[in-house]
């Protein structure tokens, strides 16, 4: 049995949390008004490029992996023997390339996602300040923000989190690219097709997401406390 051990998935999650936020304040930074609030357009925008840049530089290349994993464990003779050796195998039999399948709609998905979260959170933050960006946010209050940004972003892209799972598996072959998946999915199994796994993965995501803007939030002013920006 193939173990996949702690230390790689903890790098990557830390990978994807640099990309995601990193790429946000800084897209904040050059978005936000003379008072530091963000437009509702603008929060879309920054969240979306937050999800891209996850998407590219971290993401894609995980989830390809993982599925690629999961799927060759399942099989009725798997070849990888561990983390290390699969991703060799992966890239001596498919290039680098291997690890980047399905890229189109992890953007898709990642950059959906992103945008509805922050979107959600930025005005939900707003909300609660009453418009002054220098009033802090209780913690707990950013926790339940939190959570209904994962509920909406879970009903707004889990078909696009359905397509990507396809591509990025070992039976990607069967598909000509992201439309071409698309369209044989409501073709052979119906539209209910692109919301399996909905309900389990709503408990997950809102704890999830709760959980990580919270973090996010208290890192953040630590950070200011320390750095204090202009």
């Amino acid at each position: 049995m193939t173990v996949i051990t702690a230390t790689p998935v903890f790098e990557g999650c830390m990978l994807i949390a640099l990309s995601r936020f990193g790429t946000f304040e800084n897209l904040k930074g050059y978005a936000v008004d003379e008072r530091g609030n963000l437009g509702p357009s603008q929060r879309l925008l920054c969240g979306l490029g937050a999800g891209v840049s996850e998407a590219i530089f971290a993401v894609t290349p995980m989830e390809t992996i993982k599925v690629k994993f999961i799927h060759d464990q399942n099989s009725a003779k798997p070849r990888f023997q561990g983390f290390f050796h699969g991703v060799r195998e992966i890239i001596r039999t498919q290039g680098i390339r291997g690890t980047y399948q399905g890229l189109v709609p992890t953007m898709m998905k990642q950059g959906s996602n992103q945008a509805i979260r922050f979107y959600i959170m930025e005005t939900c933050k707003d909300w609660y300040r009453g418009g002054d960006p220098t009033k802090p946010v209780n913690k707990l209050a950013v926790g339940l923000f939190g959570a209904v940004a994962g509920a909406a972003s879970v009903f707004g892209n889990t078909p696009l989190d359905v397509v990507k799972t396809r591509m990025q598996g070992l039976e990607a072959h069967k598909y000509n690219g992201t439309f071409d998946c698309i369209v044989k999915i409501a073709k052979y199994e119906g539209a209910a097709a692109f919301y399996k796994g909905t309900v389990p993965r709503l408990s997950r995501v809102c704890l999830d997401v709760a959980i990580t803007f919270m973090i996010y939030d208290s890192f953040m002013d630590l950070f200011n406390k320390i750095w204090i920006t202009q």
